[in-house]
């Protein structure tokens, strides 16, 4: 097999097009994934054990399937309940629930790692419940969590070709379907593949500069 380096020439710009949705999907689903998992951490802590235990089958529930279900579930099957979504839309919040879970143990070891002391520093003090939570307890439990936030940032983005399963044209899509158009795939699968490492290790790269900034050890 013969590479064609004019084909790669114009396969191209399409290829970029498709990294873009795919970097799209990964930053807006990472920011919900995020936020949710922060909102599940809250919920599980809640002295409410009804709030405690759904909260938990839920979140154990949503990481025990696998993500491509979801995705389909979020597509195919809400529109007969009446919520239809666009595909890049339901390949957003898939991801971000999905990846919500996972956060959210983080967000519950780097809570459970705040020493004791300061817990009692802030009832010493009188604080309000959310002073302490915001100004106290979440920025150090953040700081000890960076590194496994950031991990799992590179693996959602590595998860994105799942989005081409429900229509969306991301980076591995478009590879596909450059494929199909010239029956050959040698030359859109690789610079895929070569996309896919890049961004990767520029992610890597730059959250370990991010960590030794911001990360306690």
């Amino acid at each position: 097999m013969n590479w064609d380096w004019n084909y790669t020439g114009k396969l191209i710009p399409d290829l970029l097009d498709g990294l873009r949705v795919t970097v799209t999907a990964t930053l807006l689903g990472y920011l919900i994934a995020l936020a949710l998992g922060l909102v599940w951490t809250l919920l599980r802590r809640s002295p409410n054990p009804l709030v405690h235990q759904t909260v938990r089958w839920v979140t154990e529930f949503v990481r025990s399937t696998p993500l491509l279900v979801q995705l389909f579930f979020l597509f195919y099957v809400l529109p007969s309940w009446g919520i239809t979504l666009g595909a890049l839309t339901a390949g957003i919040v898939g991801l971000g629930l999905h990846y919500s879970t996972y956060t959210a143990e983080v967000y519950r070891a780097g809570i459970e790692d705040v020493p004791r002391g300061q817990w009692e520093a802030a009832t010493a003090l009188n604080l309000p419940r959310r002073r302490v939570w915001a100004g106290v307890v979440l920025p150090q439990a953040v700081r000890r969590v960076v590194p496994s936030l950031g991990n799992y940032l590179i693996a959602l983005f590595k998860d994105t070709p799942f989005l081409f399963g429900i229509t969306v044209t991301e980076l591995l899509g478009s590879a596909f379907d450059e494929g199909a158009h010239t029956l050959k795939y040698l030359e859109p699968i690789t610079v895929a593949g070569l996309f896919f490492i890049a961004v990767s290790v520029v992610s890597s790269l730059a959250l370990r500069r991010l960590e030794k900034h911001y990360a306690t050890h």
